[in-house]
């Protein structure tokens, strides 16, 4: 029910937008038809749509449908049936179901409020409803009841023709029953009373000894109501003149108590809705007068008298008095309805009166009259009468006070209602003698002067005992004191001053005269009300009072000590201490005449002087118990006085005095933290000498008087003007202070002691700061005058924080530093003097502080107090930079910058920045206007202070303070304050934030952070490429931003004014309505909707914002849909739209809230949605404009972007794009080099959502500084997003671009926890201890995946990833060192590992831990390390060349700690452990325990294929070992990991052949076809057939993969014996298996059993391609018996005889490549020295392209040369290729398709559109800088530059390649340069260890890199130019790369060594190449390493030398 509630109330708010839910809800109701069935049964549900639907129609009047109002019309039409139970669930009893009516009906009766047509309905059928339930006899008694009852309540609305049935129906059954009856027993029978109606009472009937004495009336109404049949018969209400006794009232049922209660309530609601019959309301009359007779009679039975006693008694009771509240309203309401001019009325109305005195009395006499049931009856009854005396024109007031007066004095002289509170007859009585006095002050004074003057003479009446003596007479009567009491409320309330000239001298003259002029309670009671008729603020009275009180408390304060005191009563001691002060007060709280209080103000002051002297004066009294008591009266009086307004002498002189004495006395609060060590209990009258003693526990407490004392000195110091008494000297003259006190006088040598201890306690008082000795020259009347001083202005700011009091019209807070410093600027101060007020200035500030640190956990107002506080202190300081007074200028500059140090939050208060830009210039000092000097001096100076200012705020937030900047320069263009702007612009021209080294601030700075600074360079408006380096010149771009922001918020008020002025026209030429329908939020507020009809009164604001919310969705859908995002177009509607925005909050119009806030959330969401860096950028732009030009929005923004954050989160956007396919280089290449199946690129660019994010997650940053002291909402808000971020670790994108994000996601959650040491953030400790593990766990998890390299086009990118990662480093380590401090003080339940320090615990991050506390140190390290480790790796990245090799962190790790972090990363997630191991993959004790864990650990690593290693070895193979069974179950490796296990040193391990088969089935064949060389060499090693088993599945998979497998097999050459010889002695433990003859001969076999398995598809398609490529293939053979000079022709004419069959005809080296015909002009024979090699070239098209796009392909078919070696090699150079583009690198390397398809035969693609080196170099002279210049234009020129680039990107990648596989032979006929300038390498004859000339190495250096090539490389010629740094970098990071992927290249070539291959028939080659990867190096050394093999190789010698030798021997061009 509930949630159905909630649900109406919502759709109450805006019905046209749920007008699904509403039918929804009307369709849950009952069905109509049921509901008039003969016995329908409503279920609960359908119970709960109806009252939710009567409760929508009640809120709802502007919802057309009638729908829900029909279904309630038909519910009500329904309700006679309910009064049987069968309607009703069956769980529902008659309490449900009287709260159902209850509810129901109170819903209808407000809708027929709202709804005229609706009010009509239910009037026309509820008279008969009623009448049903009055009269029913059939239903369920209870349920009839309860039905009346609720109506009784909420009653609705009903025709007149069936008010008089009902009235009469009501009235048949209360009347009197006929005097004939039988006993009262006999007719109350149990049968009669179960069958009666519901309301219907069984007779009560009268005894026979007294049945007579009914009057005429009633005897008419029973002639009238004669024998009727009615179910009201024989119930009945005995009359008064009966005088029954208590026997009389007990027979009545409490049940028929309770009807009659429903039927005075029903009838008097039928009276306020309708006229009746006159003679129905005479019976009315006649009922309701016997029931005020008998009241009498009921109340004055004694409470013994009952029979009944206990709770029954208390229930009839209660019941009884209510039933004649019922019949006393109905009574009130049937007078209202009388003639008022009538003779009957007034004879009626004076009875009524009668009735209502006598019944009130009987109640204030009554035992009962402490129930709150007869108090509201006495209340009922009085209002009666009140409402008699304004009948008939006030004719019956005199009449009336006659009855009234003594009422009033019975109420007064009872003991109960003399109290600090009467009680409610008491106020009751109060009530009514105001509305009377009201009424007849106007109509006729006379009888109110006399009932006045009557209840005033009362208190001097004299008791009886008045001539007993003294000592004997009784205490004051309680009416007298009741009397005073009630005369002084009604001089309140009803405030005339004549009133007060009556009642006021008759105080005052029995205070001074009469008996009140003695002390006791009557003077008291009386002194009370003369403080109370004094606050009304009537002149004369308030002087006449106040002049008493004065006087009478002075007397009181002179007869203290005297000896005539010691007999006073006690009354006499507190006159003095409460109830002269208590009025006092009251005058002070009531006094809002502006004169009165300033003369109150100037006498209460007066009195203090008064007092405090005359103390002084009594010796051994203590002058706080005579001056305390009058504190909170002055407190009160000063709380409106602005104590910076100029003050009179005299009231100053009155002030000090006041502060002199409570210093004096001791009557401050302690002004010291800790109390001091004086113990002082003496708080009595005799302690008063001690004046030493005093003083020190007033500064050091504890407090010794009363606490309210305290808070009045509190009070009394924001009030207080500064104690400089005159300006030009400083200190009044030594006498008269010692007027004020002189301890000499009394104490003789006794004053220079108490001089010293009033110098003691203001040293105390000052904190130490000013020692004691310092002090001697003070006297010690001034020590006391400066103890006030400092006690006042520490005071000030422990109060409330130092706010001032504001002068009436004032609505500015004031600093109380404005007090403060007035003390300095006083001239010719004493050093000791002068050193004393500046130790206040700190004191002061120092409380100021610690206030406000006491406020830090404070929320909601209190915060923004807080808040408030802390921006006037600084803008009061930072105007008075500009006062005259260097000294108070140096005190401001340094308070300042510790309040900014320890408050940083107001370096982002836009009034702060205002007063620091403006204020100087706005409103300069007079003192500056004529003193030249010191108008340069002061500018000087803020010009520095706002430089420090800007540069401060700016390195922690620079979004928001360049924000801030921006609003400031509009205001200033808004304002044309040209001279600050030019003052702005002199301050600020020179700061500059980017990417470069900042000058303006050092050190680790939020905007350092790279995320922080992108952020920044958005938040700018500056149009900034944020994918370089970028330097922000902050003050030309806030002025251009600010421009920017002016202009369109120009547009926006031009467009507004212009269509109100278009709409006021269109006013003025149409008539206007009468009444215009409410706009905009009032609308919505008011609950009244325009109609559909009336569409032009649409605001324009309205119609903007809904314009702008199109225009934004319609970015949305088309970034949805793929399309791209105008930049331009959306920041510009960006723009506007917040410009919009930030108009309508200044507007007064405002638009309706739902439009406003659909705009809202959409700036916030759609830079989310569109998630590209330049919509993030606009984004970043707007978002800061808005909440530094409206601050309150900052919780809404922040709510609005958490919650877009969290979205990217639910959708995988950027740096939560979980998804493999968004893993960068991991996913790129699978499965060759990674494990896992290969997936589909994504869509979008993955790194531009994830650069985009980082926008994002700098301006998160950047609002965690501003708000973090500020703000507990938005932090938490903060919090939330964190808790979402890091709830699931696995939720984060594993590309390695992310890395710099997603580390600084994490910065921002540790950043957040370190919170948790803060006081507003407190409370949330463990929330955010639990959010801190779970920062670490997913900050772990990162490291979970092998480390990557990345490169983007972004030339800053790098550097800003190990930027960023650094940052989270450094907060780490600072977190380390700062943790135990901040924990030491909350060791125990508080401390860091609070949440969980017991042993075997769970945790609910870490899961089961022995010691979390432990634990938790160790992660800490771990991840530090890993940290560290990471951004060093990114360093490398960053800066791959000049950077010295620097120690890495593992080198400091000794074996045991890596066996730790082992551990503990494995505990963790294995994954971990893992990545750690590929991390340092030559550490030893790593490695090992690794090898432990996994082996310990087996079945819980499964999923992991990195784990295969640690126990997939030789030696496990060698054993057996019965882990291998795991493989069965075991997640899929990369291919090139599962070569390794091909190779002999697994022996074809079954379970290990089993496994690599798994995986390789797992795969697609097309991916697996690259490893062909490798699988047919795996054969060697196939005992059990599985390889090939293998081959032939996938070959029947796959036609390309069978062909190509084919071909293969049939290249596969080499003579056993020649075999054997041909491999190296270092590679012969690989070589165990096979035979070659027996592998030789296997491979017909194989490819037989291929060939046999194919479809007969399949085979044609084998046959076709095949046969077409052998008879291009055997062109060769036919050529070589030809001369040259025919052979080319020879080659024409072979191919025109050859046709290409097939459109599916295929490259064999590019099955891609679709043959589509053959250029048969294109055949070139080429020399050679055995065969005749030939070039043929192609038309081909792409496989998966567009069919008719051909293009040439030529293609070298060789005939006796074996190609397998150049295979090889160009599957390292292909496999690197995929490396650098998978990575990003630009590294350009060209693996061309290289194919053996028979012994010594093969087809070679030629690389298009290139020359070789030596080709080039015989048609043009020069070298490769002239032959570029050349072919690409001069150098400088685009074109030269862009080939220069694109042979610096293909040397650096052959210099990768050529490192690695040792190509040699590198002449410049293996040279190759294409049409754009790049270098490809071919002829890989000669690779790792061999080398032409018998492997003589002529060639030392690792690649070619001669000299004509570093003249394009190295302009500089030395090494340092640009191009070389670029060439060595990217070197670098190639190398970098392929190490990453080390292991899978030394696979692929491990798998060729037994092939014969001439590459591997010397040396390790293996060895060595694994040695060329330097494993054991670090990045950085690697780095180094890469940069020696650049520098070596840079022009060599042996390069020239072997391009000489070339030249001699083959005439090859050098």
């Amino acid at each position: 029910m509930e949630a159905l509630t909630e649900l109406c109330d919502l759709i109450a708010q805006n019905p046209s937008q749920f007008l699904d839910k509403i039918a929804w809800i009307c369709n849950r109701c009952p069905p109509s038809d049921s509901l008039l069935s003969g016995s329908p049964r409503i279920s609960r549900s359908q119970l709960n749509a109806v009252l939710v639907t009567a409760r929508f129609i009640s809120k709802c009047g502007n919802y057309n449908d009638t729908r829900p109002r029909t279904i309630v019309l038909e519910f009500i039409r329904a309700v006679p049936a309910s009064f049987d139970q069968s309607f009703w669930p069956k769980s529902f009893g008659n309490a449900s179901i009287a709260s159902f009516y209850a509810e129901f009906f109170g819903y209808v009766c407000k809708a027929t409020e709202l709804h005229p047509d609706f009010d009509s309905d239910v009037a026309r059928f509820m008279g008969d409803i009623v009448f049903a339930a009055v009269n029913d006899r059939c239903g369920d008694v209870g349920i009839s009841k309860a039905f009346l009852s609720a109506l009784s309540e909420s009653f609705p609305p009903i025709i007149p023709s069936d008010a008089n049935k009902l009235v009469s129906s009501l009235l048949d059954g209360l009347e009197f029953a006929l005097p004939g009856s039988s006993s009262p027993k006999g007719i109350m029978g149990s049968n009669s009373s179960s069958q009666s109606s519901p309301i219907s009472v069984s007779n009560v009937a009268a005894s026979s000894s007294s049945s007579g004495g009914i009057d005429d009336a009633n005897s008419k109404a029973l002639v009238t109501n004669g024998g009727s049949s009615s179910a009201w018969t024989g119930m009945g209400t005995p009359t008064a003149s009966d005088r029954r006794g208590v026997a009389y009232f007990e027979e009545e049922l409490v049940e028929n108590l309770e009807k009659q209660e429903i039927a005075f309530k029903l009838i008097g609601h039928i009276l306020d809705r309708s006229q009746i019959d006159p003679k129905l309301l005479e019976r009315v009359h006649v009922i309701t007068k016997d029931q005020l007779k008998s009241i009498s009679d009921f109340l004055k039975i004694r409470k013994r008298e009952w029979t009944e006693q206990g709770s029954l008694l208390k229930a009839r009771i209660n019941t009884k008095l209510s039933v004649y509240k019922a019949a006393v309203k109905l009574k009130i309401r049937g007078l209202a309805s009388l003639d008022s001019d009538g003779k009957s009325s007034k004879k009626l109305l004076h009875g009524a009166l009668a009735l209502l005195v006598e019944a009130a009395e009987a109640c204030v006499y009554s035992v009962w009259r402490k129930l709150r049931i007869c108090e509201d009856l006495f209340s009922y009854l009085l209002d009666g009468i009140s409402k008699i005396a304004v009948t008939r024109g006030g004719h019956l007031l005199r009449v009336l006070f006659i009855r009234f007066k003594p009422l009033v004095l019975t109420t007064c002289a009872q003991a109960d209602t003399w109290a600090s509170s009467q009680g409610a007859m008491f106020e009751s009585v109060l009530k009514a003698s105001c509305e009377i006095i009201e009424y007849g002050w106007t109509k006729d004074r006379a009888p109110v002067d006399t009932f006045i003057m009557g209840l005033a003479t009362s208190i001097r009446e004299r008791s009886d005992y008045e001539e007993e003596d003294a000592k004997e007479k009784q205490a004051v009567p309680i009416v007298q004191l009741n009397v005073i009491r009630l005369l002084a409320e009604l001089n309140v309330q009803v405030k005339k001053t004549e009133v007060v000239d009556t009642i006021l001298p008759l105080f005052i003259e029995s205070l001074e005269e009469g008996d009140a002029s003695i002390p006791g309670l009557l003077r008291l009671r009386l002194l009370d009300a003369v403080s109370r008729i004094a606050s009304l603020g009537f002149e004369k009275s308030y002087r006449e009072a106040v002049v008493l009180m004065i006087r009478s408390y002075l007397s009181k304060l002179s007869s203290i000590g005297s000896a005539e005191s010691k007999t006073l009563p006690a009354e006499a001691n507190t006159e003095r201490v409460e109830t002269l002060p208590a009025g006092f007060q009251s005058i002070a709280r009531g006094l809002t005449n502006g004169k009165l209080r300033v003369d109150f103000r100037h006498r209460l002051l007066s009195l203090c002087s008064d007092v405090g002297l005359a103390a002084e004066s009594k010796s051994g009294s203590s002058g706080a118990d005579f001056l305390g008591p009058l504190l909170p009266a002055v407190a009160e009086i000063c709380s409106d006085f602005d104590p910076t307004m100029d003050v009179e002498p005299s009231l100053l002189k009155l002030f000090r005095n006041l502060w002199f004495y409570i210093a004096l006395f001791g009557l401050a609060p302690p002004v010291l933290k800790s109390p001091t060590s004086v113990k002082l209990n003496s708080t009595t009258l005799n302690n008063g000498g001690n004046t030493s003693a005093v003083a020190l526990q007033a500064v050091g407490g504890p407090y010794m008087w009363n606490p309210q004392w305290s808070s009045a000195v509190q009070r009394i110091s924001q009030g207080t003007p500064p104690l400089v008494v005159s300006s030009v000297k400083w200190l009044e003259d030594e006498l008269e202070l010692n007027a004020l006190h002189n301890p000499g006088s009394r104490r003789g040598s006794g004053n220079e002691k108490a001089a010293v201890s009033q110098r003691t306690a203001l040293s105390a008082s000052l904190g130490g700061r000013v020692e004691v000795g310092a002090m001697s020259a003070i006297s010690g009347v001034k020590a006391t005058y400066l103890l006030a001083v400092a006690f006042l202005e520490i005071i000030r700011f422990s109060s409330n924080g130092g706010i001032l009091n504001c002068g009436p019209g004032s609505t500015a807070s004031r600093s109380a530093f404005s007090c403060v410093f007035e003390y300095l600027k006083s001239p010719n101060l004493m050093p000791a003097v002068f050193q004393c007020l500046m130790a206040i200035v700190h004191r002061s500030f120092e409380t100021a502080l610690t206030w406000l640190e006491s406020q830090i956990c404070e929320t909601g107002d209190a915060a923004e107090v807080r808040e408030s506080t802390l921006a006037v202190h600084a803008c009061f300081l930072i105007k008075s930079l500009s006062l005259r007074e260097e000294h108070i200028r140096d005190v401001s500059i340094n308070l300042l910058s510790q309040l900014r140090e320890r408050f940083p939050q107001i370096l982002w208060k836009s009034s702060c920045l205002d007063s620091l830009l403006f204020s100087v210039n706005n409103d300069p000092p007079s003192a500056l206007v004529s003193d030249p000097a010191l108008i340069a001096s002061v500018r000087s100076l803020y010009q520095k202070v706002v430089r420090e200012w800007i540069i401060i705020s700016l390195s922690y937030a620079p979004c928001t303070s360049q924000g801030l900047l921006q609003e400031q320069l509009c205001k200033a263009n808004t304002w044309q304050k040209a001279q600050p702007t030019t003052d702005v612009v002199s301050l600020l021209s020179e700061i500059r934030i980017g990417t470069g080294k900042s000058e303006c601030w050092t050190g680790t700075k939020t905007a350092n952070i790279p995320a922080v600074m992108a952020s920044a360079a958005a938040a700018s408006g500056g149009n900034l490429k944020l994918t370089e380096a970028f330097n922000i010149e902050v003050l030309s771009t806030a002025i251009v931003s600010a421009t920017v922001k002016c202009n369109h918020a120009g547009e926006i008020a031009g467009m507004t004014r212009l269509y109100e002025n278009m709409e006021s026209a269109d006013d003025d030429s149409e008539i206007a309505p009468s009444t215009p329908a409410p706009g905009g939020l009032s609308r919505l507020t008011s609950g009244s909707f325009l109609q559909p009809s009336q569409p032009k009164k649409q605001s324009f604001g309205e119609i903007l914002l809904n314009k702008f919310v199109r225009l934004l969705q319609k970015f949305v859908s088309t970034a949805e849909k793929g399309g791209g995002v105008d930049k331009s177009s959306f920041r510009e509607t960006c723009s506007q739209a917040t410009a919009l925005l930030l108009s309508n909050l200044a507007s007064d119009t405002k638009p309706s809230a739902d439009s406003f806030s659909q705009l809202l959330r959409l700036l916030c969401w759609c830079p989310a949605y569109i998630s590209t860096p330049d919509a993030m950028e606009t984004g970043v732009f707007i978002w800061t404009w808005l909440v530094s030009a409206a601050p309150q929005l900052g919780s809404v923004v922040l709510a609005e972007l958490v919650d877009a954050w969290l979205w990217t989160i639910d959708t995988k956007h950027g740096l939560f794009a979980s998804e493999v396919r968004f893993f960068g280089p991991a996913s790129k290449l699978r499965p060759q080099l990674a494990p896992g199946e290969p997936e589909a690129p994504p869509e979008k660019d993955p790194v531009q959502e994830i650069l985009a994010h980082r926008l994002w997650l700098g301006f998160f940053i950047d609002r965690f500084e501003v708000v973090r002291h500020n703000s507990v909402e938005q932090l938490l808000l903060l919090g939330r997003m964190l808790q979402g971020t890091t709830k699931f670790p696995w939720r984060f994108s594993r590309h390695p671009a992310a890395t710099g994000t997603f580390f600084t996601v994490m910065l921002l959650g540790l950043k957040l926890c370190s919170c948790q040491y803060q006081g507003n953030l407190q409370k949330f400790r463990l929330g955010l201890q639990l959010l801190e593990d779970r920062i670490y766990r997913a900050s772990l998890g990162w490291f979970c995946h092998q480390p990557e390299w990345y490169e983007t086009n972004n030339g800053n990118f790098a550097h800003s990833e190990a930027q960023s990662v650094h940052a989270f480093v450094h907060f780490l380590l600072n977190q380390r060192m700062n943790v135990p401090q901040n924990d030491s003080k909350g060791q125990g339940q508080e401390n860091g590992s609070a949440l969980l320090s017991m042993k075997d615990s769970y945790h609910p991050v870490w899961g089961s831990m022995e010691n979390n506390a432990v634990g938790r140190e160790k992660r800490k390290q771990l991840l530090l390390m890993l940290c560290q480790h990471e951004a060093e790796r990114l360093d490398v990245w960053a800066q791959p060349i000049g950077s010295k090799e620097s120690t890495s962190s593992r080198h400091k790790i000794n074996s045991e700690k890596w066996i730790e972090h082992a551990r503990t990363a494995f505990a963790i997630d294995p994954r971990i452990a893992f990545s750690l191991g590929a991390r340092f993959p030559t550490n030893s004790s790593l490695k090992s325990e690794l090898t432990h864990l996994v082996q310990s650990h087996i079945l819980e690593i499964r999923t992991i294929p990195e784990a295969l290693p640690y126990f997939v070895t030789p030696k496990a193979v060698d054993e057996d070992s019965p882990l291998l069974q795991q493989l069965t179950h075991w997640a899929a490796c990369s291919i090139t990991q599962a070569l390794e296990y091909f190779t002999p040193a697994y022996k074809g391990h079954p379970r290990v052949m089993a496994y690599i088969l798994r995986v390789l089935e797992s795969y697609p064949p097309s991916r697996v076809t690259f490893f062909m060389p490798q699988l047919i060499q795996a054969l060697r090693y196939d005992d059990e057939k599985l390889v090939e088993g293998y081959l032939i599945r996938a070959a029947q998979r796959s036609d390309v993969f069978s062909h190509i497998l084919i071909w293969h097999l049939q290249g596969e050459t080499c003579a056993p014996e020649q075999g054997k010889e041909a491999v190296s002695a270092k590679v012969q433990p690989f070589i165990q298996f096979y035979p070659t003859t027996a592998f030789l001969g296997l491979l017909p076999v194989v490819r037989e059993h291929i060939i046999d398995g194919f479809s007969p598809k399949a085979r044609d398609i084998f046959r076709r391609e095949f046969d077409f490529f052998e008879k291009v293939t055997s062109i060769s053979g036919v050529l070589y018996p030809l001369p040259k000079e025919e052979r080319r022709a020879g080659i024409r004419r072979e191919l025109e005889k050859i046709q290409v069959d097939g459109a599916d005809l295929y490259l064999p080296t590019a099955p891609n490549k679709l043959v589509r015909g053959i250029q048969v002009n294109s055949g070139i024979p080429l020399q050679s020295a055995a065969k005749v090699p030939i070039m043929i070239t192609f038309d081909v098209a792409d496989r998966y392209g567009d069919p008719n796009d051909i293009k040439p392909q030529a293609c070298i078919f060789k005939v006796g040369d074996d190609c397998r070696q150049d295979v090889l090699a160009l599957q390292v150079i292909s496999l690197l290729k995929d490396i650098f583009e998978a990575v990003g690198l630009d590294l350009y390397l060209y693996p061309y398709g290289v194919l053996p398809t028979d012994p010594e035969r093969g087809i070679i693609e030629v690389v298009p559109n290139t020359r070789s080196r030596s080709q080039m170099g015989e048609t043009t002279d020069g070298g490769l800088y002239e032959i570029f210049q050349q072919d690409f234009g001069a150098v400088g020129s685009p074109n030269f530059e862009a080939a220069r680039h694109n042979f610096i990107i293909s040397s650096a990648g052959y210099a990768v390649a050529s490192l690695l596989l040792q190509p040699k032979d590198r002449h410049n006929g293996n040279l190759l340069f294409d049409n754009v300038g790049r270098l490809v390498h071919i002829d890989f004859g000669f690779i790792l260890e061999t080398s032409p000339g018998g492997n003589m190495r002529f060639e030392s250096a690792h690649f070619k890199l001669s000299h004509e090539m570093t003249q394009l490389l190295d302009p500089s010629g030395a090494m340092k130019s640009d191009t070389w740094f670029l060439f060595v970098s990217l070197c670098v990071k190639g190398y970098l790369a392929a190490r990453r992927y080390m292991d899978g290249i030394i696979n692929t070539v491990l798998m060729m060594v037994e092939s014969g291959l001439p590459c591997f028939s010397r040396g390790d080659p293996i060895g060595n190449l694994r040695k060329r990867f330097h494993p054991e190096m670090s990045e950085r050394e690697a780095a180094n390493f890469m940069i020696r093999i650049c520098v070596d190789a840079y022009d060599k010698w042996s390069t020239a030398g072997y391009d000489l030798i070339q030249y001699l021997q083959q005439g090859i061009e050098k």
